[in-house]
């Protein structure tokens, strides 16, 4: 984080509280008794101080608070962030020196090859005169990038009360683009509300079920932006987010946390987990976008990489019959030429969906050996239930218990299968959480690529386990199908996803639909291109019918051939999220730079590749490189190429381009 960042964020203010009320704290004024440490950001350009506060006359610290300063060689701190509450209770603490560390890793696949960095890292301990009253320590990890904490609690009695352990909090004029979280019902809860663009921080949520991770705000007067969400979620412990009512005041807005609704499920698990570590609570922070959009940080607060080989985890492309002709999958005849599209494609993979097992002329043996004949890997799709869903598509209760899955997965990995599919999951809580890492851990036994859909947001597993590659979690390009008001809202929501749902993790948005489904879409043809590289995927599956990638022109049907999905790096360009959005991606030498515009008016684009590197020898090569700009025709609905380097892209109304170039 540069000092200019770092400045940006003056107004920003974050606050976490203990599980121990303290009605003295709360009553009397507090007075501060001196700092207990501070710990700076690995480039310098940031301090956080935490001191302890008391009651006048207490004995003991009641409350730790903290604060966040600029350092300026050679001249005194500049405070960014005002004193704000770690903790609330009364005791006895100590703090261990803030040491720095280092943590580098080679991603299998995501937005960027080489991920991790420095970080400085303090541990806070507390003894609060009995284990009822005790959270036994606070980890608070400070990176270039963002600040995370995490809680470690022993005592059982306080775990109940954990949503309380963390607020966050925002001055007065910062915007929020946030999503509303969904009700219990047949398909829900899973992530699948669209964005609230732009609105006042501190607005109420429109349901009582709250506000979903992650919440990006935009701090005012553009001082910096904040994404805000969790990593590292163990299995013992369940996932939170934002409850519905944050607290309003002329000082800004408090957001608190909360545990999943007991109906989550179908009332399957606990809502209370029983684990005594928290996730990460992560904040990543930057003066602009490209700290959001760029950072890693989800993923590298999350154990390092436990598959000992990975050769036979391979990112892909795959066909997907479903969207065109939803019972398509329970006819092999069908099938057939999806395989034989992805053949013609270079494309990895052939996704088979829901009632697989209801095929009259066809079995999946028989398919496997088609596919590998063509040279194409199968994907299987199954329903996660058991108890917790209602959804009848079939295979179902296969994947619930744990020995009856690895039964099934063992099956599967001799007949060649390369991946499953698991959809509808319906809780956030401990239960669902232990399941998902159960199941990618036994898929990572047996060689199978796991895709979560109908299900949790990201939270960094896929470092530790590569073979998830990829989480739906959004409202993707199915709801074409059957939601009336999609066309309408996917061009601006389109224009959000990089910035917040994408930001965290894989994406499984089922991208790139050039036809008519139920409901007609209303981005151009170039703004769906585009999304095959905005939108980052372990396994990206093209969701339209075989004749419309088979009758496209040339240019865009060569870069739907060539398309990668998991990249060396990624740039921000340009964009604001429900407005625009430019992104650049990297595989070797080649930069694929994709942008859409998500409103109803044209929008010039001025294309600076400084971000991609400002080296003379990188000049050198862009300026010498092979270029393929594809674009809008003048309707939307038919195409315009060249091989020459724009200077100002021109989009059309929700429309889109995508820019190739190579050594």
């Amino acid at each position: 984080m540069s000092r200019l960042a770092v400045a940006s964020l003056i107004f920003f203010v974050l606050s976490i509280f203990s599980v121990c009320p303290v009605a003295a704290a709360d009553a009397q004024p507090l007075v501060c008794r001196g700092e207990l440490c501070h710990v700076d950001t690995p480039d310098g350009a940031m301090r956080v101080t935490l001191t302890e506060w008391a009651s006048t006359g207490a004995e003991e610290a009641a409350e730790l608070r903290w604060r966040v300063d600029r350092l300026d060689a050679g001249n005194p701190a500049e405070n960014l962030l005002p004193d704000a509450t770690l903790s609330r209770c009364p005791g006895s603490r100590s703090a261990t020196t803030a040491k720095l560390a280092e943590d580098r890793y080679q991603a299998v696949h995501g937005k960027r090859k080489a991920c991790g960095g420095p970080f400085r890292e303090t541990t806070i301990r507390s003894g609060l005169g009995g284990p009822a009253n005790t959270i036994e320590q606070i980890t608070l990890r400070v990176s270039n990038d963002g600040v995370a904490w995490r809680y470690h609690t022993p005592a059982r009695a306080n775990v109940e009360n954990q949503p309380a352990a963390w607020t966050f909090a925002t001055p007065p004029r910062t915007k929020a683009w946030i999503a509303p979280y969904d009700k219990s019902g047949e398909w829900t809860p899973a992530y699948e509300v669209f964005y609230e663009a732009g609105i006042d921080a501190g607005t109420e949520s429109p349901n009582a079920e709250g506000w979903a991770f992650p919440a990006l705000f935009e701090l005012p007067d553009e001082k910096g932006w904040a994404l805000v969400t969790e990593s590292a979620l163990p299995r013992d412990y369940c996932g939170t987010r934002f409850d519905a009512k944050p607290i309003r005041s002329e000082d800004g807005a408090r957001y608190r946390l909360r545990f999943p609704n007991p109906e989550e499920g179908l009332g399957t698990g606990d809502v209370v987990p029983t684990g005594e570590t928290t996730p990460w609570y992560v904040v990543i922070l930057g003066q602009t976008p490209a700290t959001i959009v760029e950072s890693t940080l989800v993923a590298d607060l999350n154990p390092p990489c436990e598959v000992q080989d990975v050769s036979w985890i391979k990112p892909g492309r795959a066909a997907w019959s479903w969207w065109s002709d939803s019972d398509s999958s329970k006819s092999y005849a069908k099938q057939l030429p999806f395989i034989d599209l992805a053949a013609e494609m270079g494309w990895e993979y052939y996704l088979v969906d829901a009632n697989w097992d209801l095929m009259p002329d066809g079995d999946i043996p028989q398919m496997v050996e088609y596919a590998n004949g063509k040279g194409v890997g199968l994907i299987l799709w199954y329903n996660s239930g058991g108890p917790n869903n209602i959804v009848t598509e079939r295979p179902r209760d296969r994947m619930y218990d744990r020995e009856t899955r690895r039964a099934e997965m063992k099956r599967l990995a001799q007949l060649g299968i390369k991946g499953l599919k698991i959809d509808f999951w319906h809780s956030d809580k401990q239960e669902s959480i232990r399941r998902y890492q159960e199941t990618i851990e036994d898929a990572a036994e047996f060689g199978l690529m796991i895709d979560f859909h109908g299900c949790t947001i990201p939270r960094g597993w896929s470092r530790t386990w590569p073979n998830l590659m990829t989480m739906e979690s959004i409202r993707g390009a199915e709801c074409y199908k059957f939601d009336g008001r999609y066309p309408q809202m996917a061009p601006p929501q389109n224009t959000i996803i990089p910035f917040t749902r994408n930001a965290i993790g894989p994406m499984d948005y089922t991208p790139v639909t050039f036809t008519k489904a139920n409901n007609p879409r209303r981005t151009t043809l170039a703004h769906q291109l585009a999304l095959s590289v905005l939108f980052e995927s372990g396994l990206q599956h093209f969701a339209d019918k075989v004749s419309a990638y088979r009758d496209l022109p040339e240019t865009p049907k060569t870069l739907l051939k060539n398309v990668p999905v998991a990249w060396d790096d990624t740039k921000y360009l340009a964009g604001r999220p429900s407005k625009f959005v430019v992104l650049a991606r990297r595989k070797g030498d080649a930069w694929y730079i994709a942008g859409i515009n998500g409103r109803d008016e044209p929008l010039d684009v001025a294309l600076d590749l400084t971000p991609l590197g400002d080296s003379v020898a990188t000049r050198q090569k862009l300026a010498g490189a092979r270029v393929t700009f594809i674009t809008d025709g003048k309707d939307g609905e038919s195409w315009h190429t060249t091989r020459r380097m724009p200077k100002t892209v021109t989009l059309l109304p929700r429309g889109g381009f995508v820019l190739l170039i190579e050594p």
